[in-house]
């Protein structure tokens, strides 16, 4: 078995669909099918049903995929022990955050640590929650900085993870202030709703939040990041949850407005996340100071 199949399949898993999950890869849409067949043919069972879209999972590849995962995991964490091995001085850490908190909690934050103690050099990859998750599965990441819901957990699973909170947030129902939005909506008039795409740490937070208040919403556009929809809902294209830190600066200057009272805000948590197996010196001392 090629080991990138592996990789191959958890990008179809992600994205469900065969074209993007070849351009994702950087292969033609027949050599990524045909490394994908070879694969089930080295498993002995199908693990995609190709008859809906977006493509899903077969009940042999859900059961395949945490294989999959810590399959990798444990061989990028294998190589970089083996690098470390070769050069116990290496200090890099390795950070992987979604695009808002990338740019709003983690320079503060980082600052913040530093003032109690000697960081050393870091690496930050920006980037999707579930981009994210991945990073710190294949072990390319050592930490993951994200937003986190308690009734809407990610796909890391606690016996091979912990984590631990290191801010707040608020996930706050902004429109552009001439929209003329304003939150609960009407049966007969939803309100244009900009929605997270699925994957999404922020987008499951919303989800668990509407699902328990009477709000008329109707999907028009849907991104991963939350900076695109602060664009959209700053061109009056609809309604927006996007994190405080985010837009706070927007809302003090008057190009978003809120479109709801507090009682439309959503409370979340930023959580930094690592394996629960041993990592570098300089990474378990890094995990001390901030736990």
């Amino acid at each position: 078995m090629d080991i990138t199949w592996l990789d191959d399949f958890l990008a179809l898993a992600e994205c469900g669909s065969f074209s993007r999950a070849a351009e994702a890869r950087h292969l033609t849409q027949p050599a990524f099918s045909r490394r994908i067949r070879a694969l089930e043919d080295w498993v002995g069972a199908p693990l995609f049903d190709r008859a809906v879209q977006p493509v899903a999972l077969t009940q042999a590849g859900v059961r395949f995929r945490p294989a999959a995962d810590e399959t990798l995991r444990r061989l990028h964490q294998g190589r970089d022990e083996a690098r470390h091995a070769m050069d116990a001085a290496a200090t890099t850490l390795r950070f992987a955050a979604t695009h808002s908190l990338s740019l709003t909690f983690f320079p503060e934050w980082l600052r913040a640590l530093e003032a109690q103690a000697r960081v050393g050099a870091v690496r930050l990859d920006s980037d999707t929650t579930a981009a994210c998750e991945q990073l710190l599965l294949s072990g390319q990441s050592q930490f993951m900085l994200c937003h986190q819901h308690p009734a809407a957990p990610g796909r890391l699973d606690a016996r091979q993870f912990r984590s631990v909170r290191v801010g707040e947030d608020v996930l706050v129902p902004v429109t552009a202030p001439d929209a003329g939005f304003r939150l609960p909506g009407r049966p007969g008039a939803p309100l244009p709703y900009l929605a997270y795409a699925e994957g999404s740490a922020l987008g499951r937070a919303v989800d668990v939040a509407l699902a328990a208040r009477a709000a008329w919403l109707t999907p028009v556009f849907m991104a991963r990041q939350a900076v695109l929809l602060r664009g959209m809902a700053q061109e009056g294209r609809g309604v927006a949850w996007l994190p405080r830190t985010l837009v706070r600066d927007d809302l003090e200057r008057g190009t978003l407005a809120a479109a709801g009272g507090e009682e439309w805000t959503v409370a979340i948590e930023v959580h930094l996340f690592r394996p629960r197996s041993r990592m570098s010196p300089a990474a378990e001392a890094f995990w001390k100071l901030v736990a």
